[in-house]
């Protein structure tokens, strides 16, 4: 039981794991924003040169 307890509370190697995860979900919402606003702002800019035609 005392095995067990030790590797539970033992938090080495744990910081490069938290990173890779935070890094994760850093980038997923980085390529969602840019792929919601390229597509609004291509709409944008091809409404605008329509109309400038």
């Amino acid at each position: 039981m005392s095995t067990f307890l030790n590797l539970w509370s033992n938090e080495d190697g744990q910081d490069i794991a938290e990173y890779a995860v935070m890094l994760a979900v850093i980038l997923v919402i980085v390529v969602g924003t840019i792929r919601l606003v390229g597509s609004n702002a291509n709409k944008v800019f091809s409404s605008v040169a329509s109309s400038v035609q």
